[in-house]
């Protein structure tokens, strides 16, 4: 009993520990991993902040997270309201912030559950202080899904939908990548549906707004990027 008392405190407290680490070092997600162990293919290059297209993070925080650089790793204002009139675990999505949905992918599990959710939020508030706004938004970019067979991060989802590099991509071509972050997996930004192209047309007019990405100006602290 007390052996596994041990190692679950080991579990609970290893992603604090480790989070440091990723002011230099260019993590890897645990969807990725997912695909590594079960011999599914991932592509992936690393690209810092700097080399990616300005109006990409900020047509992110426009849909996914606008109060980014306000909040310190959690939006608690926007969580109280959606718990309050959430029906199911589906509700709560939107209560996540860019920071916590980043802690969720590097070192929680997918779908959707209270635990998670109770393990999420004390990470991304971590997180929010130990790495800062900029290099949250640049491992976010770097990981998240991008494509259906295993693209991850700015670089690989630009190829994939516009056989363009991450630092050439327009506003237009930056709100459908936005809009399909939910679910990369049905949604394309190379073919989008109808559903998709109202999104991302919302997300640019969005992503318009003054001091959006105030929070993100300043040096990249990685350096440049590797396959993966």
């Amino acid at each position: 009993m007390r052996i596994a008392a041990i190692t679950l405190l080991v579990v609970l407290l290893l992603p604090y520990l480790v989070t440091p680490l990723y002011l230099v070092v260019q993590p890897v997600s645990m969807p990725m991993l997912w695909r590594y162990v079960t011999f599914k293919p991932v592509t992936r290059i690393w690209r810092p902040l700097n080399d990616i297209a300005p109006v990409l993070p900020r047509t992110v925080i426009a849909s996914e997270d606008g109060q980014f650089c306000n909040h310190r790793g959690i939006d608690w204002r926007s969580l109280r309201d959606i718990i309050q009139e959430a029906e199911d675990l589906e509700d709560l999505r939107g209560g996540s912030t860019i920071t916590q949905q980043t802690a969720k992918n590097l070192f929680l599990w997918q779908g959707r559950s209270f635990v998670r959710k109770a393990l999420e939020i004390p990470l991304a508030v971590w997180m929010d202080l130990v790495l800062g706004k900029r290099r949250i938004m640049e491992i976010y970019l770097n990981v998240a899904e991008w494509g259906p067979n295993g693209q991850f991060g700015a670089e690989a989802g630009a190829r994939r939908a516009f056989r363009t590099s991450a630092d050439t991509l327009d506003a237009r071509q930056a709100a459908l990548m936005a809009a399909m972050l939910p679910n990369p997996r049905r949604r394309d930004a190379q073919k989008p549906g109808p559903a998709v192209q109202r999104l991302s047309a919302l997300y640019q007019r969005r992503a318009t707004r003054a001091g959006l990405d105030a929070c993100l100006r300043g040096p990249s602290r990685a350096g440049k990027g590797q396959n993966r």
